[in-house]
């Protein structure tokens, strides 16, 4: 599961609000917290010292999860502070953590998704961009939006799945984070609008490209992808049930990102957890896809696993 557990910070309140949830999972998961600096040309300016900075917040996170209620005397807890440059020969900090993360067995990224350099719309070029994309262990995004509570704790997790095996790879770590959480998991199965499709000669086309008409399916001929979806997300429901684990399911029609995000908006999750590879192609990040999507119109913390992941 996840034992050691990175969290790259920028020395700006807003990369801080990655903290209280790297405290939380450190303490139910008896996992290992490093906390990163990457020094680079931009800290040339500011007067910040950045080793008594990152050795406070060590310190900080540390006395965080020995005063909460859930900490066991006599357990370890192990808090690092890293501190990488120096400044004028970084010019690329996602590929200190890139490297960091392969370099140090690292088995769990946990990030805003805003800091110093302004990337709350996930700008081209920006580190949590960079890293989220290229990084080959889970990471936990954390929005810049995000009202974080002094004391975080993941009560509901918002589980999306497509029906294929690569979406799948998710539920191990959902089944060992809800048994250690105590969280309750809600599957989503989101089934895709069918159309029939016919040649139109006539002028411009009504739906779709030109020379084409899309009729969308009706109830009645959606009924039985809904049905096979439907038997499926209860499958998956009933094995986590069956292992101890509070779950529910939603079945929804319509694009799987916009249906994910308006899961989160009704349902008000902590979390949502998905892999990023599906039949929809999370694996290579197109333009539209149901992961992209999510990660630019999403505001809830976002947990994504890597299908390859051990």
């Amino acid at each position: 599961m996840y034992k050691r557990i990175l969290v790259p910070l920028d020395t700006s309140k807003l990369s801080e609000i990655a903290l209280p949830y790297a405290e939380e999972l450190a303490l139910k998961l008896g996992a290992e917290v490093i906390l990163l600096h990457v020094r680079t040309s931009a800290d040339a300016p500011d007067k910040t010292d950045h080793k008594t900075y990152m050795n406070q917040i060590a310190s900080e996170v540390g006395n965080n999860i020995k005063s909460s209620t859930d900490f066991k005397k006599g357990e370890k807890v192990i808090i690092k502070a890293e501190l990488h440059g120096p400044p004028s020969l970084v010019t690329n900090p996602a590929a200190v953590i890139l490297d960091y993360v392969e370099k140090e067995k690292i088995s769990l990224v946990i990030m805003s998704t805003h800091g110093r350099t302004g990337i709350s719309r996930w700008a081209l070029g920006s580190t949590a961009n960079k890293v989220a994309r290229a990084v080959r262990c889970s990471i936990l995004l954390i929005r810049a939006a995000t009202v974080v509570p002094r004391k975080v704790s993941v009560d509901k997790i918002l589980v999306p799945l497509d029906g294929s095996k690569a979406s799948e790879a998710v539920l191990p770590y959902i089944e060992a984070l809800a048994l250690r959480l105590k969280s309750r998991v809600s599957l989503l199965n989101v089934v895709e609008p069918l159309y029939h499709v016919y040649p139109y000669a006539d002028g411009p086309a009504y739906y779709g490209s030109a020379g084409v008409v899309r009729v969308p399916y009706t109830e009645e001929e959606m009924k039985p992808s809904r049905d096979v979806a439907e038997k499926y997300i209860i499958d998956i429901n009933d094995t986590l049930s069956a292992k101890g684990i509070r779950t529910g399911y939603l079945l929804k029609t319509g694009s799987p990102g916009e249906e994910i995000i308006k899961a989160e908006e009704e349902m008000h999750p902590d979390m949502v957890a998905m892999s990023t590879h599906g039949h929809s192609g999370f694996g290579r990040w197109e333009h539209g896809s149901s992961a992209d999507k999510v990660l630019h119109a999403g505001t809830t913390p976002l947990l994504l696993v890597r299908p390859h992941e051990p």
